[in-house]
């Protein structure tokens, strides 16, 4: 029939498919879901399509081309990028406790509104307001009524010298009653400057805006999130992993162009013109380096030395002014101190991008590294140890200038 002749070889075989026919309908579900677990395991290096092989220390572990909830899930799984995420992931979430942290312990003014003197103390307090006109803030003292509240806000963070330093000051400004006085009234005397100096203290340290610290945490967070969203997700699609690049190096611009924020204001602030000058320049800088990070145009190979040099320029622009403030401020511990904290900072960075890049310790036993301490895990690990040591240089900075304010500067 239709000039094709059939064997009984022929109808043999095509019987025996008929009859194998309904096992192979029933399996096909199982196949799909079989299907499934092997296109999701970890794959080696070779087996990578171009835009995902960065490093070929590495040799196994890899997801490629997963379904977006795949990857997301994978966040608590084991493969390569495991610890690159986490490492990043628990930075942000240290650096946004801490700055919860901060936030929190700004030391406040106290409201003398709401306290409640002693009675002996409410008739003199009016006089040393104005025996001292220049207190910021001196409420009216004679609305002031009630109990002896049984602790000052804030009085801990003041420390002892700046207590005892408004004693001295209210030796002249008591009521005259207490200038020709018996022993007894000499000891009241003393009871009393203490009280007074414990609650007068706090009012005398006004602090200084918080601005430049909290920009250097966001621009840390921002970049850590950033960093472990890129690692997370970044196997998913040629066309995400371009963009979760760029965002990367975003986040490293911003985090090394807001690390200068903190030094450089709290440095300057009794400066103005080197002030701006500086937050300027690095402002500036930071946001070249993130537009060349962003736009398509400057990821062409021609435009590698704008971004090399963006990179660079924006890590040594901290020289000048942290010699800068060791001049001006080379009788103060302060600077000293928070100069420690930043070379240490600069040499965790420093560390850091040697081992990353030099693939150091993968490169050496290759394979061996796979899923824990190959170079950009310890990279990771490094940037936000940097990143800490900065947080404790900004809270020197920020206790000496609400103490010292611009005297002596």
């Amino acid at each position: 029939m239709d000039g094709v002749k059939h064997t009984s070889e022929d109808s043999e075989l095509i019987s025996e498919t008929i009859e194998k026919l309904p096992v192979s309908v029933s399996m096909e579900g199982k196949g799909k879901r079989l299907w499934k677990k092997v296109k999701y395991q970890l794959v080696e290096y070779n087996s990578l399509p171009a835009y995902l092989r960065d490093n070929e220390f590495i040799l196994g572990h890899y997801r490629s081309e997963w379904p977006l909830k795949q990857v997301l899930l994978s966040v608590f799984t084991i493969h390569n990028e495991t610890l690159n995420v986490w490492t990043h992931l628990i930075g942000f979430f240290l650096f946004l406790s801490l700055t919860i942290y901060t936030a929190m312990k700004v030391p406040k003014v106290v409201d003398l509104h709401s306290l409640q003197l002693p009675e002996v103390l409410k008739a003199d307090l009016h006089k040393l307001q104005e025996c001292l006109p220049s207190l910021p803030n001196m409420p009216d003292l004679h609305k002031l009524s009630g109990e002896l509240k049984s602790t000052l806000p804030s009085i801990d963070l003041l420390p002892s010298f700046s207590r005892w330093h408004v004693m001295d000051l209210l030796y002249n400004c008591l009521p005259e009653r207490f200038s020709h006085s018996n022993q007894t009234d000499v000891c009241v005397l003393r009871s009393m400057k203490e009280d007074v100096a414990n609650m007068i203290a706090p009012l005398m340290l006004r602090p200084i805006t918080r601005w430049p610290f909290f920009a250097f945490l966001g621009g840390a967070m921002f970049c850590l999130l950033a960093s472990s969203t890129c690692h997370l997700l970044s196997c998913h699609s040629e066309r995400l992993t371009y963009i979760l690049l760029r965002l990367d190096y975003a986040g490293i611009a911003a985090l090394i162009s807001t690390s200068f924020y903190p030094p450089v204001y709290y440095s300057f602030m009794c400066n103005p013109f080197f002030c701006n000058l500086y937050l300027g320049f690095i402002t500036l800088l930071g946001v070249a380096t993130i537009l060349v990070s962003l736009l398509p145009v400057f990821q062409n190979p021609e435009f590698r030395t704008v971004r090399a040099s963006l990179f660079l320029g924006m890590g040594l622009s901290g020289v000048a002014p942290i010699l800068h403030k060791l001049i001006l401020f080379w009788h103060q511990p302060e600077a000293l101190h928070t100069t420690g904290y930043e070379v240490l900072m600069g040499i965790f960075y420093g560390i850091g991008a040697l081992i990353y890049a030099t693939r150091i310790p993968e490169r050496w036993m290759p394979g061996k590294f796979d899923i824990a301490g190959h170079s950009h895990q310890l990279f990771h690990v490094l940037v936000v140890a940097g990143a800490y040591t900065h947080y404790q240089a900004g809270l020197v900075y920020l206790k000496w200038r609400d103490l010292e304010g611009c005297r002596g500067t």
